[in-house]
Order: C-alpha cells, then structure tokens, then sequence
C-alpha cells in the first residue's frame, strides 16, 4: 500500500510545484538527503538527556558494586598512658607507649549480601537503560511517523489544489462559452480558494511535525522522509491472536529486579543481626623496665538496644510490595499489549480498505468526472461530489496508514525484549 503513497507523493509533488510557479505561489523546497528512521533514532539516541541520565546511572551502580565488595579499613591507634601525673609520673619520662592495630571481622555473610544487592541494582540500571533506549526509538518513531504523514498530507493538497484550479479555468471557458451559468465559475472559485487554504494549513502542520522531529534528532531536517514507513500489512488483519503474555518484557524485566533487589535486601538485613567482631593486635613499651610486650584486644557490640530485628521486618515489608507490584505490573503489561493489538489490527484492517479498491474506485470516478464535466457530460455538482469524495478517501487512508504504524510502534515498545544477564 506504501506503493500508493510513494506514487502519490512523487507525481503531486512535481505537479504542485509546476503549478505553484506558474501560478505565482509559495511552495515548499525539500532539499537535501533523505533522513530514514534508523538514523533518526540513531541521532536522537546520541542526544537524548534520558539516554544520557540512564548510562550515568549504569555507571553509578558499577562503582556501587565495587565499593559493595570492598572489605572494611583497618584502623590504627597509638595510646600513651602514665604521663603528666604526680610524683614519679610527671612529665612524659614514665610514659608507656602502645601502639595496635583494630582489624574489623564481618560475621554473617554481610559482604556477600551487599554484593548481592549491589548486583540486583546494576541489573536494574541495565534495564532502565534498555527502558529509555525503547522509549526514545518510540517517540521518535511516532514524531517520524507524524511528520511523514504531514508530507503526503501536503503533496495531496497541493493536487487537490492544483485540480481545484484546473476546474476553475475550465469552468470560466464554459461561462464565457455561453455553456454555463456565472454561478458554476463562482463555485468553482471558492472549491479553488478552499483547496487553497487546505494547502497552506497543510504546510504549516508539516513544518511543526519537522519542527519537532528535528527537535528531539537534535538538528535541523532539510532533506525528505521515508515515506515507506508508512506502508500498511499485506492483508487487512494481522493474523489470529497471539497468547499474550508478560513474560520477556522490559517491564516485568523491572518488575522482577525490583524483586530481586527485595530480596537481596532482606538478606542484607538479616546478616546485620550478626554482630562482628573487631580484634586488635598491638605491642606495648613498658617505660619502667624498657621491655616491649604483644597486646591483643576483642571487642563484640552488645545488640541491647538495635538487634536488627527492625530492619528485616522492613526489608520483609518492601520485598512484599515488590512482589505485589510485580504481579500488578504483569497484569498491566498483558491488558496493555492485547489492547494494542487490537489496536493494530484494526488499524490494519482500516488501511487495507481505506488504501484499496474504494481509493482506487474514488480515484478513477474523480478522473472521468472531471473528462466529462470539461465535455459537457457532467455538471459541476457531480464533479464536486466525486473531488469530495476522493478528497476524503486520500485523507482516510493516510490517516488509517499512519494510526496503523503508531499502534505496531507501540505494540513493538510494549513487547520489547529485555536484555539478557551481563549486557
């Protein structure tokens, strides 16, 4: 069906701007090369912030797993004792000196669950990457789709236009031919000024939907689009209905990190129950006999007050949530996906009847109106009946082709696949 447009676009953009010269008018110059979708969502995967924001947030939560598996400093303290007192103490002479080490033991398994963790939040911060790639490639597409709309939009009110101004012309040579009342040369003036209007308002609409595709790529957009992307499907259906399923998406793909995230966490929580344990070799200098002797210390916190029992209760609660949010986000995405098929079915459906027979029809019954109305074998009315017609026809099937690529864009969104384990 993409054929139809191509032809389309092609034929009434050199008529148009065949005519607009002659006629004296404005018409819009496209120059440069043509600017395809993958390399739109390639410029504006480049520039995009959120892209941006996502690979820093990768990169934050590796260095996160490094520090995670990092052991805890040693300390060292030096301690003076038996100086600056009374008697044989004053001064610093009798000063004994001892000097350790305070080596932190992590009971428990705490390391390993703060890796643990840590690894549950990277592979989040992979998946939120892989979410914001997916959206950025789904907001240019559409803006792409829009703009390429507003393309053929623009070459087909050029030509209704240009036909507008062909009936015009024809209709003074009847007037003035005594073969028709004043009144057809008036109607056919305000069908050419309407056409008209339609032209201009087209153009300003296909220099926003530029504007703003141009915005989001991050440069300005001077050559043509591929209008192929708006091709519809072979058939007017998309097939039977495929089992949906959540299972593979990006989001239950977050769903589930979250949930691993919990449940790291919960583990975490329960290893900071285990007290750890801080020993302390040292050496000590005896002033009074200048004899040096090995010290050693063990000190274990008393959990009297915080035994961690409120922590993992907390945790426990989260991991709950996460779990809910899990199944809700697994219902959400299914009911989203089978809504967006049939969405794109039924636009498959209207692209196929609308880009069909009943355009070709419209087409042709315009063409031998227009023969005839210039032999005299038709009246203006039926003319008019047949450009209106096959003027709505145009319309519907470049709306019912471009509503048809958003639902699949949308649908190829909801189903994208989530990246495999250490991407």
């Amino acid at each position: 069906m993409f054929r139809f447009v191509a032809a389309l676009v092609a034929a009434t953009s050199c008529v148009a701007i065949a005519h607009a010269q002659e006629a004296g008018t404005e018409s819009r110059q496209i120059s440069g090369p043509l600017l395809t979708l993958d390399e739109a969502v390639a410029l504006a995967g480049g520039s995009a912030p959120a892209a941006e924001a996502a690979a820093a947030n990768v990169d934050a939560a590796s260095a996160a797993r490094r520090v995670a598996g990092l052991r805890p400093n040693p300390a060292l303290s030096v301690d003076v004792e038996n100086f600056v007192g009374t008697g044989p103490y004053n001064g610093v002479n009798g000063a004994d000196l001892t000097a350790s080490v305070s080596i932190p033991l992590e009971l428990g398994g705490k390391r390993q669950a703060r890796i643990a963790v840590a690894d549950a939040a990277t592979r989040r911060a992979q998946i939120a990457q892989a979410i914001a790639e997916a959206d950025i490639r789904l907001q240019v597409t559409e803006l792409y789709i829009q703009a390429s709309a507003a393309e053929v939009r623009v070459a087909v009110a050029e030509d209704q236009y240009r036909i507008a101004g062909d009936t015009a012309r024809a209709a003074t040579i009847r007037v003035q031919a005594g073969r028709a009342s004043p009144l057809e040369q008036e109607r056919a003036e305000v069908a050419r000024l309407t056409a008209e209007a339609e032209a201009e308002k087209a153009r300003r609409l296909a220099d926003a939907a530029r504007s703003n595709l141009a915005r989001r790529v991050g440069r300005p957009i001077t050559g043509p689009l591929d209008i192929a992307v708006l091709g519809g499907p072979a058939s007017g259906t998309m097939g039977p209905p495929r089992p949906t399923s959540a299972a593979g998406t990006l989001a239950l793909a977050a769903a589930d990190a979250d949930l691993a995230t919990a449940d790291a966490g919960v583990r975490l929580a329960q290893s900071q129950r285990v007290p750890d344990l801080t020993v302390g070799p040292g050496v000590r200098r005896l002033e009074a006999t200048n004899d040096v002797a090995a010290v050693f210390s063990v000190s274990v916190p008393l959990p009297l007050f915080n035994n961690g029992r409120a922590a993992v209760d907390q945790a426990n609660a989260e991991r709950r949530r996460a779990d809910a949010e899990r199944r809700v986000t697994a219902l959400d995405v299914e009911q989203q996906i089978s809504e967006a098929e049939v969405e794109a079915a039924n636009g498959a459906a209207a692209a196929h009847v609308a880009s069909g027979p009943a355009l070709s029809a419209a087409m042709e019954a315009a063409r031998i109106a227009r023969i005839g109305y210039r032999e005299g074998k038709f009246g203006q009315l039926e003319l008019l009946d047949a450009e209106r017609t096959l003027t709505d026809m145009r319309t519907a099937s470049i709306e019912a082709l471009a509503s048809y690529q958003l639902a699949k864009a949308r649908l190829e969104r909801l189903t994208a696949p989530a990246p495999l384990e250490g991407n």
